[in-house]
């Protein structure tokens, strides 16, 4: 048994010297070795946190070291006149062989660490201090790739700083409604030479299944699986056998196996905007669209002037201290039907479970209605399945900690009485100004989308 708390690795090289095999084999055979033995549960989660944030710690220090590994050969290829184009050319390799990983692994480690040392020193820190794992920090990198350096510094310095609790989709989303922020023009001519290369394809997947794939506008692609669960949530109401997503399968199947006929229904999604961005004066905040996530608002503003959809507008009021929503227009609306909608507009489309990246599925009580829950805005949270299944485990309990105007948090208690918290997000575009007094406005407009069927 080995406690981690009491483990301190001092790898200093003294006097240039390299370290020692040996010492990288005690720390392998001490670390490798340990088991939970004689622990108690608190305890065995502690461990687990501890290695978690230990394993964080050597991905910053692999990134450093990366770093000044192309940094060198960099030096000593320039020195040697190599032109610039070809200078560190096998710093890839060498480190996907240190790692035991492919050249293009040893491709993204590189431009991780490059990247990560010389622009963006805050997630650098974030790694180092445990709050992401590697995969968030790449995905840092690679959200900003298209970015200035100017700009991707500033996302660095803002985010950074914040990314403690947050699971990858919400990492992906925030730093992609930043970056159109920051390149507004850009990210709209990124997005458009993006839908000039939608297209179909077929890969085989092996045990007689293959897999169709489409690269495809988002809020078209929203609308076409929105219309897929609501197909599959009403056959399954009336009693059908399978589960939602082998009904989702057969009907996707059959709808393009089949010619399309005339009419049909339509699917309804949601985006998110402001009035200034309705009226077209703030062109430079993104549109978000649930189930999405950020557009840039030029791409948002062509969707919406399809002469063959109908957009529907609800006003949504927010909190003017921190932009959290507090009420919506009561019209077309019913923790079924108006409160469900307004639980999900409020807790956005990721599960509020911490680091949990799973889409919202169940507008799930708080504290269990057995045990006296209630059902209103405070008492619900918008949860995952597995996420509302596992809390209803033993030993479990989520608990609401504020009411409304406050923005909505909850503590979650784990059976060895670990405590997080969870709060709901603010909403994704900034409210329209208007004096305090007043609460100020968003829009929520909900576009209509015509649905081929085969009758």
């Amino acid at each position: 048994m080995f406690e981690l708390g009491s483990l301190a690795l001092d790898r200093t090289v003294v006097d240039g010297a390299e370290p020692e095999p040996a010492q990288d084999d005690f720390w392998l055979e001490l670390v490798g070795a340990i088991d939970g033995e004689g622990l108690s549960d608190e305890r065995l989660v502690d461990e687990l946190a501890g290695l978690e944030r230990l394993t964080s710690g050597a991905a910053a220090a692999k990134a450093r070291l990366t770093a000044e590994l192309h940094t060198r050969r960099t030096t000593r290829d320039a020195e040697a006149g190599v032109p610039t184009a070809r200078r560190a050319r096998g710093v890839a390799h060498e480190v996907a062989l240190a790692r035991r990983e492919s050249p293009h692994a040893g491709r993204e480690h590189v431009t991780l660490g490059v990247v990560l040392v010389g622009e963006m020193p805050e997630t650098l820190k974030a790694l180092t201090r445990g709050d992401i794992n590697e995969y968030a920090a790449q995905l840092m990198v690679r959200e900003t790739a298209d970015l200035s350096r100017e700009d991707r510094m500033t996302v660095d310095a803002t985010l950074g700083p914040q990314l403690s609790g947050c699971g990858n989709r919400e990492i992906v989303g925030l730093v992609r409604r930043m970056a159109y922020e920051l390149d507004t023009e850009g990210a709209e001519a990124r997005a458009r030479a993006a839908k000039a290369r939608r297209r179909v394809t077929c890969r085989a997947l092996g045990n007689g299944m293959s897999r169709i794939s489409g690269d495809l506008p988002a809020p078209y692609v929203t609308a076409a699986m929105q219309s897929l669960r609501d197909y599959a949530d009403r056959l399954r109401a009336l009693g059908d056998e399978r589960s939602r997503d082998q009904v989702m399968a057969d009907e996707f199947a059959e709808r393009l196996d089949r010619p399309a006929s005339h009419g049909g229904r339509r699917a309804e999604i949601q985006l998110v905007m402001n009035a200034e961005m309705v009226l077209g004066a703030d062109r430079e905040t993104p549109v978000h669209l649930v189930g999405y996530g950020p557009l840039p608002y030029g791409v948002a503003a062509e969707f919406l002037a399809d002469p063959e959809g109908e957009v529907l507008i609800r006003r949504l009021f927010t909190n003017p201290d921190d932009n959290s929503l507090v009420a919506m227009d009561s019209k077309g609306i019913v923790f079924h039907g108006g409160l469900r909608r307004l639980l999900y507009a409020r807790d956005g489309e990721t599960c509020r479970t911490p680091w949990c990246d799973a889409p919202v599925r169940h507008g799930d009580h708080v504290t269990p209605r057995a045990r006296g829950g209630r059902t209103t805005l405070d008492g619900g949270q918008g949860l995952c399945e597995a996420c509302n299944y596992a809390k209803e485990a033993p030993g479990w309990r989520h608990q609401t900690q504020t009411s409304w105007p406050e923005r909505h948090t909850t503590r979650i208690t784990t059976p060895t009485r670990h405590t997080h918290w969870s709060q709901a997000p603010p909403l994704p575009v900034h409210p329209s100004p208007a004096p305090r007094a007043r609460r100020p406005l968003l829009v929520e407009l909900y576009y209509n989308v015509p649905i081929e069927l085969v009758a």
